[in-house]
C-alpha cells in the first residue's frame, strides 16, 4: 500500500480534455457545447478516459494548494495568519467584508470548471454499453468506478463551493442558461448526499482496481456522504437577505445578527445519524487498503503519528491517506512552502529554500494544548526553522512570514524528505493529504458525542490517544453531553492541528465564537503577565518568558527525532536540521554547528540572575521570545486573532461570489453576509 506513489498528474499534459468545451472567463458555470471532437476515440478504453479525468485532478490540485483556502480555513482559536493585515488572511481574521469581490475568482471558477468536465465525463460513460451492462448486472468495472469517480469529484467540487461560498448556483453545468440564481446550500447538500449514494456502490474500495488514494474510491466517496450530511446537520452561518433562500427547512438560531445569522437546523439529527451509517462504513466494511499506523518500524524514532507524515516525505502514499492530491518535483507545491516549517532562504539554491509558512500555531494552545508524553506535540507544532544558510534558527513572534510570524506547524519540512528538494523554492513535490483515517475517526466521535453514543466516542477518542502516548494509561473515560463534546474538540485540535478542520469543528458545534473571544482575551492576559513580570505561568505550569537562551550546538545527527530531556538541542523533539552540505546546495551552507540548543522555552529564567549569566558564559545568547508580542501586541495579536468577532458575534467565514457571476446572473445572485457586490 505503501509503494511509491502514481503521480497521475505526469499525463496531463498528453491531454487536453479535447471533447470538452474550454471554460473561458465567463462561461465556467454554464458549459455552453460540446467540442466536435469524437467522444467516442477520447473514451475509447478506461485508459483513455482517464486520462480525461485526471485533467480534473489536475485543475483541482491548483484549487486545494493554492492560497486562501489554506491560508485561511485554519484559524481558529488554535492557529492564525501570521502577515499583519494582510489580504490573504482576511477571512482567517473574521472580516471577509474587507475582501475585494473578486478575491477569490480562480478558485471559485476553477471549481465550477472541473464539476463541469466530470459531469460531461460520466454521462457520455452512462451511454457505454459496458457501463449499463455492469449497472444491470450490479458489478463493479471499470467504467463504473470511472463514472463514480467522476461523479465523487463532481459532489466534491459542490460541497468545497458550499462550504466556502455559501449558497451557489447549482445544476447548471453543460448547458446553455440564459439567467442562473442561487440554489439553497441545504438542498445541494441533500442532492450531492443522493448522487453519491447512487454511484458508491459501484466503485473500488480503496486499494481495488488499482486505485489508490490519489483518486475518489468508495471508501473516500462514504467519507464524504458522512461529512456532507454533518455540513447539512451542523450549526452555520447562513445570510438573511433573500426571502424563501431555504425552502421549508427550519431553524434553530444560537446568535442572530444584522446580516446572518448563526443557526442549526432543526431536524439535524437526522443528517447526523445518516453521518455515523456511513463514516462507519468507511472504517469497518469499505476501509479497503487503510490500516491505521499504531506502530513505529523505524529505529531511530518510536512517533506512530509522525510515521503517517513521513511517507508523503518519502514521496510515498500513506496507508491512512483516504485521499492524497498528487504532486511531482518541480512543479509548484505548496506544502511545506505555505502551511510547514519555515526558512529564511531564497527561492533557488539555498539550504533550504524560502519556506513561507502561512499557517502559525497560537501560542495559549502551544503551551497548553498538548500533555506531557503526547507524542503530537513535538511533530505538529515546532518553534524553530531554517536560517536558510543550513542553520537551526528560532522563529519570532512578530508579525511577517519565514522566521517571522510565530510557532509553526511542524507535519511538512523539506528537511524530513529523503532528499530535500533545494533547486526551487515551492516545488518539492510533496503529495497533500486531503482526508486520513484520523478525519474519518473524528468525524464519527462528534456525531456519536452529539447523538449521545458516548461509548463509540470515547472509544474512537482512546484509540487516538494510545497511539499519542503509546500506552494505554491515558485513556477518558465517564464522559457525556457537553463534556464528551468538548473532549472530541480537543482532540480534533491536538490531532488535526494546521490542517483546516478544527474551524469547520467549532463552526459545526456551535462554540467557534465563544472561542473566538476567549482566545482573544487569552492573548490580552498572556500579553499583559509577559510585559508586567517578563514571563507568564499557564494553569498546568508551563511558563512562557519574555527571553530565553540559545547557541548553535554540533549534533553528529543534524536531523533529530524523538525528545531527549537530557539534551537541549533534542528538546523540544523532530526538529534540527537536515545535513545540506550533502545536497546540491552546500555552498549555501554555513558554519559547523548547526543544531540549536534552548534553554527557558518552559521555565523562567531571570536575565539578570546567576543562571543567565552561566548560560552566557557557556556561549549562550539572549533571545526574545514572548518579547515579541510585546512589541506587536497592537497589530499581529489584535487584528489576527480572529478580531472579526469584536464586530460580529455571527462568524463571518464565506467568501464573495465573483463580480462576473453576480453580473451574469440578471439580478438574481449576490452575496450577502455584508460581502462586496462590486
Amino acid at each position: 500500500m505503501a509503494g511509491m506513489k502514481k503521480i497521475l498528474y505526469s499525463i496531463i499534459a498528453l491531454v487536453a480534455c479535447l471533447f470538452l468545451t474550454q471554460c473561458k472567463s465567463g462561461d465556467y458555470l454554464g458549459v455552453s457545447s460540446p467540442a466536435q471532437t469524437d467522444d467516442a476515440f477520447v473514451t475509447s478504453t478506461p485508459a483513455e478516459t482517464f486520462k480525461t479525468l485526471a485533467y480534473c485532478y489536475g485543475t483541482y490540485r491548483g484549487v486545494a494548494g493554492g492560497g486562501n483556502y489554506n491560508w485561511n480555513d485554519p484559524c481558529t482559536d488554535a492557529e492564525y495568519y501570521p502577515e499583519y493585515n494582510s489580504g490573504n488572511g482576511r477571512n482567517g481574521f473574521l472580516q471577509p467584508t474587507e475582501n475585494g469581490v473578486d478575491k477569490m475568482k480562480s478558485q471559485f471558477n476553477n471549481l465550477y470548471s472541473i464539476l463541469a468536465r466530470c459531469a460531461r465525463i460520466a454521462n457520455i460513460i452512462a451511454d457505454k454499453e459496458e457501463y449499463k451492462s455492469a449497472v444491470e448486472a450490479n458489478k463493479v468495472n471499470d467504467w463504473t468506478q470511472l463514472h463514480g469517480e467522476a461523479m465523487t469529484l463532481w459532489a466534491y467540487c459542490y460541497y468545497e463551493l458550499v462550504r466556502h461560498y455559501g449558497d451557489v448556483p447549482y445544476g447548471i453545468e453543460n448547458s446553455i442558461v440564459e439567467e442562473y440564481t442561487l440554489t439553497s446550500r441545504f438542498d445541494i447538500l441533500d442532492n450531492i448526499i443522493a448522487v453519491l449514494k447512487e454511484v458508491e456502490p459501484r466503485m473500488y474500495d480503496l486499494g481495488e482496481g488499482g486505485i489508490t488514494a490519489e483518486r475518489m474510491s468508495r471508501t473516500f466517496a462514504n467519507h464524504l456522504i458522512g461529512e456532507a450530511a454533518l455540513l447539512s446537520g451542523g450549526y452555520q452561518t447562513i445570510r438573511k437577505d433573500v426571502s424563501g433562500l431555504y425552502g421549508d427547512v427550519q431553524f434553530t438560531a444560537k446568535i442572530t445578527g444584522e446580516k446572518a445569522d448563526y443557526v442549526r437546523r432543526n431536524d439535524w439529527q437526522s443528517y447526523y445519524r445518516e453521518a455515523q451509517t456511513y463514516l462507519r462504513r468507511v472504517l469497518n466494511e469499505r476501509k479497503g487498503s487503510l490500516s491505521f499506523i499504531t506502530v513505529d518500524e523505524r529505529d531511530y524514532a518510536n512517533n506512530p503519528f509522525q510515521r503517517g507524515f513521513q511517507y508523503m516525505h518519502d514521496k510515498e502514499i500513506s496507508p491512512e491517506s483516504i485521499y492524497e492530491v498528487g504532486n511531482i518535483a518541480p512543479n509548484q507545491t505548496e506544502r511545506p512552502y505555505s502551511q510547514g516549517r519555515p526558512s529564511n532562504g531564497g527561492n533557488t539554491n539555498a539550504a533550504p529554500c524560502k519556506v513561507f509558512s502561512g499557517i502559525r500555531v497560537m501560542p495559549t494552545f502551544y503551551y497548553t494544548g498538548y500533555e506531557d508524553g503526547d507524542k503530537r506535540w513535538d511533530a505538529s507544532a515546532v518553534v524553530t526553522g531554517s536560517d536558510g544558510a543550513g542553520n537551526e534558527a528560532m522563529v519570532t513572534l512578530v508579525s511577517g512570514s519565514r522566521l517571522n510570524g510565530g510557532i509553526a506547524i511542524n507535519k511538512w519540512d523539506i528537511s524530513k524528505m529523503k532528499v530535500p528538494y533545494v533547486t526551487k523554492a515551492r516545488n518539492s513535490g510533496l503529495n497533500y493529504v486531503m482526508r486520513r483515517m484520523s478525519n474519518t475517526m473524528l468525524l464519527l466521535a462528534e456525531a456519536s458525542a452529539q447523538l449521545g453514543d458516548d461509548a463509540e466516542a470515547l472509544s474512537i477518542l482512546n484509540q487516538l490517544r494510545a497511539r499519542a502516548f503509546g500506552d494505554d494509561n491515558h485513556k477518558l473515560s465517564g464522559l457525556t453531553g457537553d463534556a464528551l463534546i468538548e473532549a472530541v474538540n480537543a482532540e480534533v485540535k491536538r490531532e488535526l492541528l494546521g490542517e483546516g478542520d478544527i474551524r469547520w469543528n467549532e463552526i459545526r458545534n456551535g462554540t467557534f465564537s465563544a472561542k473566538a473571544k476567549q482566545v482573544r482575551a487569552d492573548i490580552k492576559a498572556l500579553i499583559a503577565g509577559l510585559e508586567a513580570d517578563g514571563y507568564y505561568e499557564f494553569p498546568n505550569g508551563r511558563v512562557m518568558s519574555q527571553y530565553i537562551w540559545t547557541k548553535l550546538v554540533k549534533l553528529d545527527q543534524p536531523l533529530t527525532y524523538d525528545r531527549d530531556e537530557s539534551h537541549p538541542a533534542l528538546t523540544p523533539g523532530w526538529r534540527g536540521i537536515y545535513d545540506y552540505s550533502t545536497t546540491s546546495s552546500a555552498g549555501a551552507v554555513k558554519g559547523t554547528d548547526h543544531n540549536l540548543a534552548i534553554k527557558g522555552l518552559f521555565e523562567y529564567i531571570d536575565p539578570d540572575g546567576a543562571e543567565a549569566k552561566a548560560l552566557e558564559a557557556d556561549g549562550y545568547v539572549k533571545t526574545d521570545w514572548g518579547s515579541g508580542m510585546v512589541k506587536d501586541k497592537d497589530q499581529l495579536w489584535d487584528y489576527n486573532i480572529l478580531s472579526g468577532i469584536e464586530k460580529s458575534e455571527v462568524p463571518l467565514y464565506h467568501h464573495p461570489i465573483p463580480l462576473e457571476t453576480i453580473q451574469q446572473s440578471k439580478g438574481n445572485v449576490t452575496n450577502g453576509y455584508g460581502l462586496p457586490n462590486a
